[in-house]
């Protein structure tokens, strides 16, 4: 009897545990099912919901895992989906959806390699596995991917790099990896707005993440905003402080940032020189950061203007706008070179520009000027032709103009050649066109202010340069040269 007891005993003790497990698992199969019905209705977070009662339930099932993982994989949490698959893998080898899911979720956060044995496992359990293929495929892809955009980062042809990321990223959608590598590109072409907006998206997930601070400071770097910039390097290096490029990168902005401001302070007490050497040693510390560097060229070009040291000052100018084509102060300090170097050609297309971009009062009438100075350089230049200054005083005019009419006069050069003749002949009417200008305060006047000397009567085809020249020397008995020795020849009057 005590042994019946204690089978009694036993028999009671196994029974309730066996019905438990089987009640377990009916219920564990209804709230899958109900989770089934919620994923295809799409509602992602009820389902995820249900999934999880069922392996709450019955945690040593892999299907239930398989289930939730895809549920995540919708919902874009790819990093708690691979989780889940790589357990539905664990309890079950053989579950060829478990080693889909755990390669998608490897190939979504970027990690190919890892993706490809997961999809190669998948076509050993089944060869014919048409996902599998792709899926497999789809990762060779991001590694070649991978390799391209590494050899032209090297290269510095960021373009490329943007491409080959853009091509990864419709297989990687979750990899911040090549989202940083991607903004890192973008903003060494100087499409800060996009790379910015790649790094805040990271950043708004992962705000510890060093990578995407580094970039939101690059981005600030390159736009010229060096205090700003400096802040998101400190903290990118906080929170990863081996991290090289945003250590190099603060190291430069700093290093930027005093000698611009030693360079401005040598400028402002007009110590041009030591300007001139900051500057330029400035301009050697970062070569990529371009609107910062065209400031220094402007700058530069600015000290050089100072020293009147004039082309090296257009170079500089010149070298700014190459790296910004919007530099409107970089324009408007080369047209002022140009000018004074009297390029009004170059000086009016200069000054075109900045009138478009700016159309103020201010920029119109440096636009005018440099029109007008063009219109005049066309015309012959009286001043030139009598060697005369453009402010020279009346004596100064008759005093050129005696000295050019005698080197010129035809009778000097009577027993030169027909073509030397035909040369002086020309000089000496330009002479006398020249002083008969100048020597008038109201022709002067027009001619100085640009206006036409034909209006009014003053057709400057109708003089006669002997008459002028008459006028001038006067005397009854009119002129001649003679010869004093070879080649020599003295004025005399009659």
């Amino acid at each position: 009897m005590a042994a019946a007891a204690e089978c009694d005993v036993v028999m009671a003790e196994t029974e309730p545990e066996l019905l438990d497990d089987e009640e377990a698992k009916r219920e564990a199969e209804s709230f899958k099912e109900q989770g089934n019905a919620y994923y295809a209705k799409k509602d992602y977070n009820e389902a995820y919901n249900y999934y999880t009662k069922a392996i709450d339930m019955c945690p040593k099932n892999a299907s239930y895992y398989g289930n939730r993982a895809a549920t995540l994989m919708m919902l874009g949490k790819f990093r708690e989906a691979l989780g889940d698959a790589q357990q539905s893998v664990r309890l079950d080898d053989s579950f060829v959806r478990g080693h889909l899911r755990e390669g998608k979720c490897h190939l979504s956060l970027g990690n190919a390699m890892a993706a490809r044995r997961s999809f190669q496992r998948a076509l050993e359990l089944d060869h014919k596995n048409a996902q599998a293929q792709q899926e497999f495929k789809n990762a060779n892809a991001v590694i070649e991917y991978e390799k391209i955009a590494e050899t032209d980062f090297e290269k510095r042809d960021f373009r490329k790099v943007v491409f080959c990321m853009d091509r990864a990223l419709e297989y990687a959608p979750a990899c911040h990896r090549f989202k940083i590598i991607k903004a890192e590109c973008l903003a060494m072409l100087g499409r800060h707005p996009e790379a910015q907006s790649v790094a805040s998206d990271i950043l708004r997930m992962d705000s510890t993440n060093a990578d995407a601070l580094y970039v939101r400071g690059l981005c600030l770097y390159y736009e010229d905003c060096i205090e700003k910039a400096v802040q998101f390097f400190v903290q990118a290096l906080r929170m990863a402080p081996d991290h090289e490029k945003a250590c190099v990168a603060c190291r430069n902005a700093k290093a930027l940032k005093a000698k611009k401001e030693d360079g401005n302070k040598a400028f402002k007490e007009g110590n041009y020189k030591l300007a001139y050497e900051l500057y330029t040693e400035a301009l050697g510390i970062d070569p990529n950061n371009i609107k910062t560097n065209a400031k220094l060229y402007c700058n530069r070009g600015t000290v050089n203007s100072k020293l009147r040291k004039l082309d090296d000052a257009i170079e500089d100018c010149t070298n700014a706008v190459k790296l910004d084509d919007t530099y409107i102060k970089a324009y408007l300090r080369r047209a002022q070179c140009y000018m004074d170097t009297e390029q009004y050609e170059e000086a009016v297309r200069d000054y075109e520009k900045v009138y478009q971009t700016e159309k103020t009062k201010e920029h119109k009438q440096l636009l005018k000027n440099a029109q007008l100075e063009l219109k005049k350089s066309k015309r012959k230049d009286y001043y030139r032709i009598l060697g005369v200054d453009k402010n020279a005083s009346e004596d100064e005019i008759k005093k050129a103009y005696r000295k050019r009419a005698l080197m010129h006069h035809p009778d000097r050069h009577s027993g030169a050649s027909a073509e030397v003749q035909k040369e002086e002949e020309k000089k000496f009417k330009e002479v006398g066109e020249a002083f008969t200008i100048l020597s008038d305060p109201k022709k002067k006047t027009r001619y100085d202010s640009g206006q036409d000397l034909d209006e009014e009567g003053m057709n400057m085809g109708d003089f006669d340069a002997n008459n002028i020249f008459k006028a001038f020397f006067g005397g009854p008995g009119g002129f001649s040269f003679e010869a004093s020795g070879p080649g020599n020849f003295f004025f005399q009057f009659g």
